[in-house]
């Protein structure tokens, strides 16, 4: 039987419109989001949020010669989950991109919120965990990076289409990081 897991990358307020980093329309896959959790909660799946987790001097922003503008600082509002995801208790929480010198757009770079730290591949497996449906912010970036990462450690992989948003830094970013997936293996839905 096949065990499955909704990994729901990056929905956090700085992603959101009104955020330092907001995708357009980022909040409208709130709802899909929201449906997927209730099916996965129902059926007693496991439920896994990524967050980025950056210090004020992350390499990414714009002051140290990265592409982006200061954004999902901890302890900052834009760090949290949009609040109208409603998640249940005890869902599992990996934080990345926490050094300062390190680039960390992929979930699998990440660590668990708990005092364990385990890597969120070694996380799925502790669990038995075989399928993976990924929704989340921001398509062309982090959701991308996650989808190929889940691959090449062996899960199978679903990218819910109605649940993912990009950012599209150039007209079709999006749409090529589907492409992408799908060709290195990931299903489409």
């Amino acid at each position: 039987m096949t065990r499955d897991a909704l990994i729901i990358v990056d929905l956090q307020q700085d992603f959101c419109p009104g955020g330092a980093l907001a995708v357009p329309h980022g909040d409208a896959i709130i709802p899909v989001v929201q449906e997927w959790v209730n099916r996965f909660a129902d059926n007693r799946h496991l439920i896994v949020t990524t967050q980025d987790a950056h210090p004020p001097d992350h390499i990414s922003f714009l002051e140290r010669g990265g592409p982006w503008p200061p954004h999902c600082i901890v302890n900052t509002p834009g760090y949290l989950l949009h609040p109208a995801l409603r998640l249940p208790p005890g869902h599992a929480r990996f934080l990345k991109g926490q050094d300062r010198d390190r680039e960390a757009y992929s979930g699998f770079d990440g660590v668990s919120a708990d005092e364990s730290a385990l890597s969120l591949a070694d996380y799925l497996r502790s669990q038995s965990i075989d399928r993976l449906y990924i929704v989340g912010l921001a398509t062309d970036y982090c959701v991308r990076a996650t989808t190929l990462d889940a691959l090449a450690a062996g899960f199978e992989t679903v990218v819910i289409k109605n649940g993912v948003r990009g950012v599209d830094v150039s007209p079709g970013d999006s749409e090529r990081a589907l492409a992408e997936m799908a060709a290195k293996g990931a299903q489409l839905l």
